[in-house]
């Protein structure tokens, strides 16, 4: 959990990110967070059942919503408060989502081992943004999406 490696990897290869309580407002870390990572190239998928929609993307109630939606989700990025984790980490070990981000504040020890013990990359207690620009924008290349 938390090795170099692992945040660089989730950071190259994850396109699609489920963002659990992500904000509509646009003061909330979610939002911003959230609109810097989609400024970048990544897709955000909005889950929180009080919101419509937010960075013009459909907001889905559940991780298993936006999955059945979107097809793919590569991260499930955490913008909750602990005593929810456990149950993200359910739907993401149930969906087989490869990779787990809790951001800062968001700490759970034993949902995010049960995560690892599940095969799930696990970043707990780190800002996604903060990591990604430490990796440098530049560093990490953007992948080219092909279609036939």
């Amino acid at each position: 959990m938390n090795e170099p490696f692992v945040i660089r990897e989730i950071l190259e290869n994850a396109r699609t990110i489920a963002v659990v309580g992500l904000s509509d407002k646009e003061g909330r870390a979610s939002y911003g967070v959230s609109r810097f990572m989609q400024s970048r190239g990544y897709r955000i998928v909005p889950v929180n059942p009080q919101i419509k929609s937010s960075l013009g993307e459909k907001a889905y109630p559940t991780i298993e919503a936006a999955y059945a939606s979107v097809g793919r989700i590569d991260l499930v990025n955490v913008f909750r408060a602990p005593e929810f984790v456990p149950e993200v980490v359910e739907e993401t070990i149930r969906l087989r989502i490869p990779s787990l981000w809790l951001q800062e504040g968001v700490i759970h020890h034993e949902a995010a081992q049960r995560a690892e013990n599940a095969g799930i990359r696990v970043v707990m207690d780190r800002c996604i943004l903060k990591e990604r620009m430490a990796a440098g924008w530049d560093a990490l290349p953007q992948r080219q999406e092909h279609h036939p």
